[in-house]
C-alpha cells in the first residue's frame, strides 16, 4: 500500500515506524509543515503501561524514549501551607521536541520517507494514496473538509491556562494551589528532562479576568505567575516557547469527540487519528497516550486483516471499534479531572481541610479508587483513613490501620449512624391496601440485619390516591401505622441500624399497573384520579392528571403532616421527602411538567414554593431531634429541564428550611429524557451540592462496592451512600463487602456469627 501520514506529530510517526517495521514494502510518506527536528512545546506525559506497550511494539525506539524520558512515582500538593506527598504513580514525562525526534530518527532507520516544511491543504492533494493519516491536530484541515462525514463535536472549555517552562527541576509531579483576591491558581509542574520542567498555570475565566490578565502581553504573564508561584520556583525563572502566539498566550482547552473516524474520498480511505479524532485534557496527561495507542490498534489491526489494499475498510471499522471505547473511558476520565479543575476554587479549595482536598485531587478523575490507591502507597492511604476516622470522633491507634470511611459514624440532629451505608428507598409492589405485612417484614429486617446504618422502605404514599400502583406501602391510617411500629420495633430489637421512610405521592405517574405487568402503564381496572402541578400525562396513553388547585394544595400538605405524625409514633428514626423522580413534588420543580402561570409556576421561587410549604409543614410536627433529607431530581436529562445548577438552587432553599440533607438522584421526570449511564454516574450531583450549597448529601446510583463508597465518601463528594440493587441481590451486603478488603471489624447478628470466620477464611482462600 501507499500510505501518507498528514501530521508528523506522535500519533502519525509512531504509525509510520510501525507499519513500516512489519510490512516494510509498505510506501509510506509523514506530511509535516514544521522544519527537519524543530518541534514546539514542552514536556509531554504518559503511563508506565503506555510505555510497556510501546517496548512491546518496538523496543529499539523505546529503549532510546526510556533512556531520555524522566520516571516518577511521587505526587506532592501544596495547598493551604501545607505540603503532602503520595507515591506508586507511575508517570513517563520527556520533552515533546525529544520524543518527536527520536520517532522521527526511527521513521528514517526503517526507511519511512520524511517530508518537511510541506502544507498540506486537503487529503485530496495525494490521489495515488491507498491511506490517508489524519493526524495533523486539534485543527485538522481533513477534518473539518468532512464535517458532515466526521460529526466533530466541539466544546470549548472555560478555564484559562498558559504553558511554561523553568529550569527548576522537581522530583514530583507537583501541583501549586494558590489563592488570589479574584480566585484560585494552580500550577501542574513535572520534569521532562535534566534541564527542565513543564509549567502549566490554570485558572478560572473570571479570576483571568478579573486579574487583567486579557489585557496582558506574555511577557507581563510570566512575571504574574513568576510572583504568584514564587515559592514553589524559589528564584528560577519561568520561560515560554510560544512567542509565535500572539498576545498573553493563555487558552481554552477544546474537547473533541467524533462520531466517526474514517471516510472514502473517491480515491483514497481516509481516518482520523490522535488528536485530530479526540482530545483528552491535560489534567489527566493522556493526549499522547492515546496517540500512541491509536497507532498501535490501526497497526494491530492491519496485522489481524492483512497488508493490503483489500482490507483497509474491515481494519478501520475494527479500529474504531475498539478505540472509541477506550477512548471513551479516557475522555471521560479527563473530563472528571477537567471539570474538577474547573471548580476547584469554590467547591473544594474554599471547603475542604488539606488532607481532604489531597484525596479529592487524587481521584478526581475517579479512575483511581481507594484501593487503588492502597495499591500504590499503603501507608498514605491508611494514615489518610485514620485522620478521618479521627474527624468522626474515633480514636485512630498510628500503627494500626483505621477503620475506612464508609464504616465510620455519621451523626445528624440526635441520631448517630453506624456507618455511611443506607439501603436505598426501592419499590416492592407487594403491599395489599398499604400495609406492611410478612413480606416486608422479611425483606426490610434482613437488609437492617446485614449491616447497612439506615434502612428505607419504598416511597410510601400519604393518600390512596397518592399510590403509584395498587401495591405500594401507605401511611395514610392507623392500620398501616401499627406495621410499621412493628417494623420498627423488629428493626430496633435485632439490629442497630435506623429505620427510614420516605414519604411521596404519586401525582401522574399514579394509578399504575405492577412493574412485573406493565411499568408506568396505566391500571385497565380499578383506577383513581390523578392530580399534578399540570394537566400533562407521563405516557401518552397515561391518565391526564387534574392541575391542582388550592384546595387539592392543602390536603395533600395535611396528608404529608398526618403521615409524618404516624411515622413519629411509629418509632421511625429517619425521614426523608420524596421531591424526585416526577412525583406530584417533583412534578412542581421541573419546568418540563410545570406549565403553571400562577405564583406556583414560572421561577425557581415559585415551582419550588408548594414543595417547601409541604417540606415545612412535617418539619413542624417531625421531632426536632430527628432528621429529615429531601430526595431531588438532579438531572431531567432532557432539554428545557432541570441540570444540577438547578438542583442546587432547590437544596439551598431546603436547607434554608431546615432540611438536613439531600439524597442526590435524577432523571425520571420526562420519558423523553436521554441520561448518560456509568459507573457512579449520579454522584457528580451529590458533591456539587455538598461542597457547594454546604449541606450533607446523599449518593446515589450504580454504587455496588465497597471500593465505590469508601471513594466517594473519603472524597467528601457526599456524606452517606444508597445502595440500591446491590441489597436486592445480597441482603448482607455490608457485611460482605467489609470481609471482601479484609476488614474483620464489622459484628455480624449473633445468630449468624458461627458463618463470619469461615466467610473471611474462603476469601482469604480464594486470594492466595
Amino acid at each position: 500500500m501507499r500510505i501518507v501520514c498528514i501530521g508528523g506529530g506522535p500519533a502519525g510517526l509512531y504509525f509510520a515506524l510501525l507499519m513500516k517495521k512489519n510490512h516494510p514494502e509498505h510506501t509510506i510518506t509523514v506530511v509535516e509543515r514544521n522544519k527537519p527536528y524543530d518541534t514546539f512545546g514542552w514536556g509531554v506525559v504518559f503511563s508506565d503501561a503506555t510505555m510497556d506497550s510501546m517496548e512491546k511494539w518496538d523496543p529499539e525506539s523505546a529503549a532510546i524514549i526510556k533512556d531520555a524520558f524522566n520516571h516518577w512515582d511521587d505526587i506532592e500538593v501544596l495547598f493551604k501551607g501545607t505540603r503532602q506527598r503520595t507515591s506508586g504513580h507511575g508517570f513517563v514525562g520527556i520533552g515533546r521536541k525529544k520524543l518527536l525526534n527520536i520517532l522521527q530518527a526511527r521513521c528514517e532507520e526503517l526507511g519511512v520517507e520524511l517530508r518537511f516544511e510541506t502544507e498540506v491543504n486537503s487529503d485530496l492533494d495525494f490521489p495515488d494514496a491507498d491511506l490517508v493519516i489524519a493526524s495533523d491536530g486539534f485543527n485538522s484541515r481533513v477534518r473539518n473538509a468532512y464535517q458532515d462525514v466526521f460529526q466533530p463535536d466541539l466544546q470549548t472549555r472555560p478555564n484559562r491556562y498558559i504553558w511554561l517552562g523553568t529550569n527548576k527541576l522537581f522530583d514530583a509531579f507537583t501541583f501549586d494551589f494558590r489563592k488570589t483576591e479574584h480566585g484560585w491558581f494552580q500550577s501542574h509542574i513535572y520534569k521532562f528532562d535534566d534541564q527542565t520542567s513543564t509549567f502549566i498555570v490554570e485558572t478560572t475565566d473570571e479570576a483571568y479576568h478579573a486579574h487583567g490578565l486579557d489585557k496582558m502581553d506574555q511577557q507581563q504573564s510570566i512575571d504574574f505567575c513568576q510572583t504568584l508561584f514564587a515559592e514553589v520556583l524559589e528564584g528560577a525563572p519561568l520561560m515560554t516557547n510560544a512567542r509565535h502566539i500572539s498576545g498573553s498566550a493563555w487558552l481554552n482547552f477544546n474537547r473533541l469527540i467524533c462520531g466517526k473516524w474514517s471516510h472514502y474520498n473517491g480515491h483514497s480511505h481516509v481516518v482520523l487519528m490522535g488528536d485530530a479524532a479526540h482530545t483528552a485534557h491535560f489534567a489527566i496527561g493522556s493526549g499522547t497516550k492515546l496517540a500512541i495507542e491509536d497507532a498501535i490498534e490501526l497497526t494491530n489491526q492491519f496485522g489481524i486483516r492483512g497488508h493490503d489494499a483489500d482490507a483497509i475498510p474491515a481494519v478501520l471499522q475494527a479500529y474504531e471499534e475498539i478505540r472509541r471505547v477506550d477512548v471513551a473511558r479516557i475522555q471521560n476520565a479527563a473530563r472528571n479531572a477537567m471539570e474538577w479543575f474547573e471548580v476547584v476554587g469554590r467547591r473544594y479549595a474554599d471547603t475542604l481541610p488539606p488532607e481532604q482536598f489531597m484525596y479529592s485531587m487524587l481521584t478526581r478523575s475517579q479512575r483511581i479508587s481507594h484501593e487503588n490507591l492502597r495499591l500504590r502507597d499503603a501507608d498514605w492511604l491508611e494514615g489518610y483513613e485514620r485522620w478521618f476516622a479521627t474527624t468522626t470522633g474515633l480514636n485512630a491507634e498510628p500503627d494500626k490501620r483505621g477503620l475506612p470511611p464508609m464504616l465510620t459514624p455519621f451523626t445528624i440532629r440526635g441520631v448517630t449512624l453506624k456507618n455511611r451505608v443506607v439501603v436505598s428507598p426501592m419499590a416492592m409492589y407487594s403491599a395489599k391496601d398499604g400495609l406492611i405485612d410478612d413480606f416486608h417484614l422479611v425483606h426490610l429486617g434482613a437488609r437492617a440485619m446485614g449491616g447497612a446504618a439506615l434502612v428505607f422502605a419504598e416511597m410510601t404514599c400519604v393518600s390512596p390516591d397518592g399510590r403509584i400502583t395498587p401495591g405500594c406501602l401507605g401511611l395514610w391510617n392507623d392500620e398501616q401505622a401499627a406495621g410499621w411500629k412493628r417494623l420498627a420495633d423488629f428493626v430496633h430489637a435485632n439490629s442497630d441500624a435506623k429505620l427510614g421512610c420516605q414519604l411521596g405521592h404519586a401525582g401522574r405517574k399514579g394509578s399504575t399497573k405492577l412493574a412485573w405487568d406493565g411499568i408506568d402503564q396505566p391500571l385497565e381496572v380499578g383506577s383513581w384520579p390523578l392530580i399534578s402541578a399540570s394537566a400533562l400525562p407521563y405516557l401518552k396513553n397515561s391518565q391526564v392528571p387534574k392541575a391542582m388547585d388550592r384546595a387539592d394544595m392543602d390536603r395533600v400538605k395535611a396528608d404529608h403532616v398526618a403521615a409524618a405524625i404516624r411515622a413519629a409514633e411509629a418509632g421511625v428514626d429517619w425521614l426523608e421527602l420524596h421531591c424526585a423522580h416526577g412525583y406530584l413534588l417533583s412534578s412542581f420543580l421541573s419546568p418540563l411538567t410545570n406549565r403553571r402561570e400562577d405564583e406556583y409556576g414560572g421561577s425557581h421561587e415559585n415551582r419550588a414554593r408548594f414543595p417547601l410549604e409541604v417540606f415545612e409543614a412535617i418539619r413542624e410536627v417531625w421531632p426536632a431531634d430527628k432528621p429529615i433529607s429531601v430526595r431531588l431530581s438532579c438531572h431531567d436529562w432532557a432539554e428545557g429541564g432541570n441540570g444540577p445548577d438547578d438542583a442546587a438552587i432547590f437544596a439551598a432553599m431546603f436547607k434554608r428550611a431546615g432540611a438536613d440533607v439531600i439524597d442526590c438522584s435524577s432523571g425520571q421526570v420526562w420519558k423523553e429524557e436521554k441520561p448518560v449511564y456509568g459507573r457512579l454516574f449520579q454522584t457528580p450531583f451529590s458533591d456539587k451540592i455538598r461542597n457547594e450549597v454546604g449541606i450533607p448529601t446523599i449518593a446515589v446510583g450504580a454504587i455496588s462496592e465497597a471500593d465505590h463508597a469508601n471513594s466517594i465518601i473519603a472524597a467528601g463528594r457526599a456524606d452517606l451512600c444508597a445502595i440500591a440493587r446491590p441489597h436486592l441481590a445480597d441482603p448482607s451486603w455490608l457485611m460482605h463487602e467489609t470481609a471482601k478488603i479484609g476488614i474483620k471489624s464489622v459484628p455480624w447478628p449473633k445468630q449468624y456469627y458461627s458463618a463470619k470466620s469461615q466467610y473471611e477464611n474462603n476469601l482469604e482462600r480464594a486470594a492466595r
